[in-house]
Formats: structure tokens, C-alpha cells, sequence
């Protein structure tokens, strides 16, 4: 039998934390294995390797007492290199969205969506996409394209890699991009492998970040 999703969830509202966990109960492949109301204390909590049960995902919210989500991103990061990062937040500022972005987070969702919207959410960073608020992920694009390029990066993505990782972008999955492109999954994979290796990424959002910073992407009119 497949193992459950593992969450981490830090959070320091106790009635959204009580909401999450109320409807993550609920779900037979995710399962809620901690709580912590600072990221200090989540941190501390992962430096017992003996007793700790891993997660996959962290859900982070940014404003938090003591040390903010943002600075806190990193930390988890080279804990629990194997996680992946979910931000869960209220704020839709700039810097928040593109700070967690370049700073590694997998997914960025803000507090308006719905439970089904996270736990679809979950699922689809697990399976390698990247979990994005619909404004989120238009405005990340529209901000991004018109960021003036500040470097050139020294790599090159195919063509077939660049319709591969705006489909990522899209929030798509490897099957329904191997549907749209008319290619295999393991295809899919490959170009994604080789996306990231040139890119120097761990995960869609930041290979769409590092994309579009660096001109990589077409110019659309």
C-alpha cells in the first residue's frame, strides 16, 4: 500500500491551523504529522533525526512570530533537502511571492483558497508540478517578462524544453503535458531532468523565475 503524503504545516492562527487539519483528516493519502505555531520550533523539531518522521511537504505561512516564513524558507530547505515547500500565506506582495519563489518554495497559494485548491495542491508538487494561486502564477508571469535582464545565463534550452517548462508553469502535470505535447511520460521527465540540471533549479517555479530573469523565453507581444 502507498504511504500517505506527510505534511508539516507552520502556522501561528489556531483556528486555520484547526481548519487544515479538520479537512486533511479527512483524506486518505495525506496526512497531517505535525504542527508548530514558529518556525523556530518546527526547525528544532527536525534536528532529532532518530525519532522525527520526515515530511514531504511544509506548509509555511510567511508571517510568523519570531523568524518570518521567508527567512525560514532556507532553513528547511537544507534540513529536509527531499521536502518540498508549499508557502500558505495572506500576502500577495511583490517581494513575498518573488522572494519564496527564488528562494526554493514549490508551490505559493494564498489563505482565500480553497481546502480542495491545497490539497489538490499538495498532490501536484508531489507529482513534480508546481502549485501556484491562479493571480499568483499571472501575475509572477506578467511581472517577470517585463524585469529587465540583468545577466545572460550561459545555457540553452531547446525548443521542445521551453514548451515543457511553460506547461509546468501552467500547473500542469507530466501526464497531461505528455497529452498536450503527444509524447511519453519518461520523455517528460527527461526534458524536465534536463531543465533543471541546465538551469541549476530543484523545482518548476524557480525554472520559471530563472527563465523568464534571464530572457529565456520567447518575447510574446
Amino acid at each position: 500500500m502507498k504511504r500517505k503524503i506527510r505534511v508539516m504545516m507552520v502556522e501561528d492562527h489556531p483556528d486555520y491551523r484547526e481548519g487544515i487539519k479538520v479537512a486533511l483528516e479527512t483524506e486518505t493519502d495525506i496526512e497531517l504529522t505535525s504542527i508548530f505555531g514558529t518556525a523556530e520550533r518546527a526547525l528544532r523539531s527536525l534536528q532529532d533525526r532518530d525519532q522525527r518522521r520526515e515530511p514531504d511537504i511544509v506548509l509555511l505561512d510567511l508571517n510568523l512570530p519570531g523568524i518570518s516564513g521567508i527567512e525560514a524558507l532556507p532553513y528547511f530547505r537544507k534540513s529536509i533537502p527531499s521536502a518540498k515547500v508549499i508557502v500558505l500565506t495572506q500576502s500577495d506582495q511583490e517581494s513575498d511571492v518573488l522572494n519564496a519563489i527564488s528562494g526554493g518554495a514549490s508551490g505559493y497559494l494564498l489563505k482565500t483558497a480553497t481546502l480542495n485548491q491545497i490539497t489538490e495542491g499538495i498532490r501536484t508538487v508531489i507529482a513534480g508540478g508546481a502549485s501556484l494561486d491562479a493571480n499568483v502564477a499571472g501575475y509572477i508571469l506578467s511581472l517577470l517578462k517585463k524585469k529587465p535582464r540583468k545577466a545572460e545565463l550561459r545555457v540553452t534550452l531547446s525548443g521542445r524544453e521551453i514548451e515543457v517548462l511553460s506547461l509546468l508553469c501552467e500547473g500542469l502535470l507530466k501526464k497531461e503535458i505528455s497529452d498536450r505535447l503527444n509524447i511519453s511520460i519518461p520523455t517528460v521527465a527527461t526534458h524536465v531532468r534536463h531543465i533543471y540540471e541546465k538551469l541549476e533549479v530543484q523545482n518548476a517555479a524557480a525554472a520559471v523565475h530563472k527563465a523568464h530573469h534571464f530572457g529565456i523565453f520567447p518575447d510574446e507581444d
